[in-house]
């Protein structure tokens, strides 16, 4: 009996641990269930947030990559990355910027490109071949800048703009590498490549008909001149953007020279409204010109010696009078003098020459300083040791000039060089700032009457206001002569069809051209 009990007991006991272990896999099985599930809900909300964010950022730097910031206010100067780099300076985290997607395309060749010129002549240079290895499909090779002209500059692409941004900023429209690949590098050093210098003004049927076929034929080619090799007028819309979007994107300057520009352009702004004078009354510039008005004769046998001293200045014999006359030279800082005070210009502006050295020097800048007592330099208002990593580098101390004529309440170039011409459009793609573009044909001659006692001050300060008017910068139409592309109106000065946006906002009709 007691056996049969305690098989009985053994039974049930074990029927217990059965139902125990039955109702614990099952528990377990359970909060497994609930786990799953709750990490499952937890993945889809961060793969949610994620997907939301990624859509955001790509379509602020879509928004940012192009064209005037109309509903942002509008973009910094200096970068175009202003509202960014403000939230940076306050975050010790670097900031990402999306990047636009790769364009995939059958690459055709490589392009490579020496710019001749001045910074802002290779400026606009770099913004034409960018746009042409685009529409021929075809990488480009960062460009070499100019290093064997008047100024003798050493800086490379990398000393004066940032060729990361440079790259990454429009690699959804071409590609752009450093240098050529290895397998390519070593014809490039032994110099087995084509060269040659592009036709200027041309259209993109040219390089698609022409320049195309030789860069599939040799593979690698060099185009040796750069200037003013595409047209201003007759080209797709759509080439015409490109072209800003380089000029006004993708060419950013390096950190330091940003940096050292904003800092100029707070010293300046503690002390109120500035004027930048683009005053080019430097040696090269007359010597080139011929220009010698004002000067005594020792400084008219040393501008013409210099002249002669170059063989690719081809223009040796020049009358400097007659071509005064006809508006071609740069006004003198006497001229300057009279001509803004005539404006209506403030005496107590602050002035920031943007120029290399004023030939004379302080003797012949006193007409300027007697009526304008706060002229500055960036020599005056910075220590050398803030410009010594520019010292002997012309076309980096012309970037810094750059960043400050942009930021400037109103600019004035004595000259319609390069420099005041990419400064007029770059700043007429910031809002129509105010630039004075002189007519220097018709002050000298209202100048001369001045001087020979035929015209009254009031009269003369009316009628140099009166013509002036229409010459602020504003919306205006280019001047197109198709038959003589170097007297109409310079792309880049004016770049009509990417400033549409603009126009429609000030709700200001354009200008009749001049």
């Amino acid at each position: 009996m007691c056996k049969a009990e305690k098989c009985l007991y053994h039974r049930k006991l074990l029927e217990m641990k059965v139902k125990y272990l039955g109702e614990t896999k099952i528990d377990k099985f359970k909060i497994s269930l609930v786990f799953r599930s709750r990490m499952s809900l937890w993945m889809i909300r961060v793969m949610t947030i994620l997907l939301i964010w990624s859509c955001f950022v790509h379509l602020v730097a879509l928004g940012g990559m192009w064209g005037p910031r109309l509903l942002k206010g509008w973009p910094c100067c200096f970068n175009h990355h202003g509202f960014l780099m403000a939230a940076q300076e306050k975050s010790s985290l670097p900031m990402k910027i999306a990047l636009p997607p790769k364009r995939i395309y059958q690459n055709n060749g490589y392009l490579m490109v020496s710019c001749n010129g001045g910074l802002n002549q290779m400026r606009a240079a770099i913004c034409d071949m960018v746009t042409i290895a685009r529409y021929m499909n075809v990488t480009l090779i960062v460009p070499e800048l100019d290093k064997a002209s008047f100024w003798n500059d050493p800086s490379e692409f990398k000393d004066i703009f940032d060729v990361d941004h440079f790259i990454t900023s429009l690699r959804d429209e071409v590609r752009i590498l450093k240098e050529v690949p290895p397998r390519l590098r070593r014809r490039v050093e032994l110099g087995v490549y084509h060269t040659m210098p592009p036709v200027s003004w041309s259209n993109m049927s040219y390089y698609q008909d022409q320049i195309l076929p030789l860069v599939k034929k040799h593979k690698v080619l060099q185009l040796n001149k750069t200037d003013t090799r595409l047209a201003n007028n007759e080209l797709p819309v759509e080439v015409q953007k490109l072209r800003c979007r380089v000029n006004f994107n993708g060419l950013r300057f390096t950190p330091k020279i940003e940096e050292l520009g904003r800092r100029v352009v707070k010293i300046l702004r503690e002390k109120g409204p500035f004027l930048v004078l683009h005053l080019r009354y430097e040696m090269d510039m007359l010597a080139f010109s011929g220009c010698s008005h004002g000067c005594n004769r020792y400084e008219e046998e040393e501008l013409t010696r210099m002249r002669y001293a170059y063989p690719w200045w081809k223009e040796k014999i020049i009358n400097s009078e007659l071509k005064r006359k006809e508006g071609l030279c740069p006004l003198t800082p006497e001229e300057t003098a009279l001509t803004l005070s005539a404006l209506g210009i403030d005496r107590n502006v602050q002035i920031y020459i943007a120029a290399g050295e004023i030939y004379g020097g302080k003797r012949r800048l006193k007409a300027l300083t007697d009526v304008f007592p706060n002229v500055v330099r960036k020599e005056t208002l910075l220590d050398s040791s803030d410009l010594s990593f520019c010292k002997n580098r012309s076309s980096q101390m012309a970037a810094l000039d750059y960043l400050i004529s942009l930021e400037s309440d109103i600019f004035v170039p004595t000259y319609y060089g390069n420099m005041a011409k990419v400064v007029e459009g770059h700043r007429r793609f910031l809002g129509f700032k105010k630039t004075i573009e002189l007519k220097r044909k018709f002050l000298v001659d209202l100048i001369d009457e001045y001087y020979e006692g035929l015209l009254s001050w009031e009269v003369f300060s009316t009628r140099v206001k009166a013509s002036h008017g229409t010459r602020m910068g504003g919306p205006k139409k280019r001047l197109v002569i198709p038959s003589k592309p170097k007297e109409e109106d310079y792309f880049y000065a004016n770049p009509y069809e990417c400033l549409q946006l603009l126009r429609e906002s000030s709700g200001n009709s354009p200008e009749e051209t001049m």
